[in-house]
């Protein structure tokens, strides 16, 4: 079937996993609502046959966040380190629009060099991904984000 591409911009929940489980919520209604193949995640992520072989080519691939970025680990999203904010956003605080271009931007045709370098040329295993913390325009320092951007890869 081959790898697909995914990225998400969702409201901060006061934590990247009660974030990451709001938006799973929100795309397993918009993946499977319709069809009632799976009664809910937990029923989704437990057949084991269907995610082990496709998945679902979305963030739903993914259950959960790791607090550091660390070892990079298959079916988990890990925070895109400080000097990869920095490369890609100049600031270690970016905004959802700024983040929103990065990945439009890496969406883009380009040349395979550009896009190693792009946000979506970040390393991680497939089935996993990164994320990025976004701010306010006028985020005070200290301040709570107000979104969470994530990315990754699903598939083989």
């Amino acid at each position: 079937m081959g790898a697909s591409s995914w990225g998400y911009v969702t409201s901060y929940e006061g934590g990247v996993q009660a974030s990451l489980d709001a938006l799973h919520a929100r795309v397993f209604v918009e993946e499977f609502g319709e069809t009632g193949d799976y009664a809910d995640l937990a029923e989704l992520w437990a057949d084991g046959e269907f995610m082990g072989t496709g998945g679902t080519h979305t963030i739903l691939d993914v259950p959960k966040a790791a607090a550091d970025s660390g070892a990079a680990e298959e079916g988990a999203l890990r925070p895109l380190s400080c000097d990869r904010l920095l490369h890609h956003f100049g600031t270690g605080r970016p905004t959802v629009a700024r983040y929103e271009a990065a990945l439009a931007a890496a969406d883009r045709s380009m040349s395979h060099q550009e896009y190693e370098q792009s946000l979506l040329g970040e390393e991680f295993p497939r089935w996993s991904g990164l994320y990025v913390l976004l701010y306010g325009e006028a985020a005070a320092e200290g301040a709570e984000p107000t979104h969470v951007g994530f990315f990754g890869c699903s598939g083989d």
